[in-house]
């Protein structure tokens, strides 16, 4: 089974906090490249969330976002920061001594004015768990709809591959059972021509005969043919396996092309040019949907 590098999940959640989003995207790309934005409040489980998200998808360009949307009666506990406000006051005191003993006076500060010297109030810290065992449960459900995504896009690409697979053993098929003929025809026509020279000696005849055959051999396509027969097995073998086949069938397509332009090379016959062609043409078809695979 194959999965495409293509594919997106989105998956929300409520709480307390107030509603938690995630967004994922996955396109295709050579190795596995991961952009991941999270709010402040969970930056600290980066490397978390990370892996997480490289344990589900092996190979790909992702986008991970993490949206957190407060909700309404969600509001930040204030905390007065104690020891600084005792060493504020201290000082405020000390500085009206000070402009006392110099005949001059100074208004003594409010409590609002305490209030709003930095640092005086900060928001009181909130237990991050909640937040967080959210935001893992929501990535799991994300990931889990992502995989089935891509798992049933991938099931899409394997049909066409194994169709494609198909029609090229159809057209090995073709050309494998001209083989004799396209034989005859050459040798036909080396006898032929052979027949309208005068040739003195035996040895002479025996030299043309090996060339006859040395021509024939030229032509010879049978090893040609096996090999993209067995490269079929192979695809098919890499679409039955559980592991991600991407780059082996990217390889494959590869292997498939150079046996298509030798075959072509060789041929001395219209029809298994025809062919010949024909499987490039196939063969350009799987490899662009190759590029998609995992």
């Amino acid at each position: 089974m194959i999965r495409s590098m293509t594919g997106f999940a989105r998956r929300e959640r409520a709480g307390e906090f107030g509603s938690l989003i995630w967004e994922i995207r996955t396109v295709n790309h050579r190795y596995l490249e991961l952009s991941l934005r999270l709010p402040d409040e969970l930056r600290a489980a980066d490397a978390e969330f990370r892996q997480a998200i490289t344990a589900a998808v092996r190979r790909g360009k992702v986008d991970a976002t993490l949206q957190l949307r407060k909700s309404g009666g969600a509001h930040a506990t204030l905390e007065i920061n104690e020891p600084y406000l005792e060493e504020l006051i201290a000082r405020s005191h000390e500085v009206q001594r000070r402009a006392t003993a110099r005949g001059g006076s100074l208004a003594a500060p409010t409590a609002l004015d305490l209030m709003r010297w930095p640092g005086v109030l900060r928001e009181a810290e909130a237990d991050a768990s909640p937040l967080l065992a959210a935001a893992q449960a929501t990535l799991a459900e994300g990931l889990k709809e992502l995989t089935a995504s891509r798992a049933s896009e991938g099931e899409r690409i394997a049909a066409m591959l194994t169709q494609r697979c198909r029609q090229i053993e159809e057209l090995v098929r073709a050309v494998r059972a001209r083989l004799p003929e396209v034989h005859a025809r050459i040798r036909s026509r080396l006898e032929e021509r052979l027949a309208q020279l005068a040739l003195p000696t035996e040895a002479s005849r025996e030299r043309l005969e090996q060339e006859i055959v040395l021509a024939v051999a030229r032509t010879d396509v049978d090893e040609e043919l096996d090999r993209l027969t067995s490269h079929v097995a192979e695809v098919g073998q890499a679409l039955a396996g559980s592991e991600p086949a991407g780059r082996r069938l990217d390889f494959l397509m590869q292997e498939f092309n150079r046996e298509a332009n030798t075959l072509s090379s060789k041929s001395q016959d219209p029809e298994t040019t025809r062919a010949a062609v024909d499987m490039k043409v196939l063969i350009e078809q799987m490899r662009e949907q190759v590029q998609n695979v995992e």
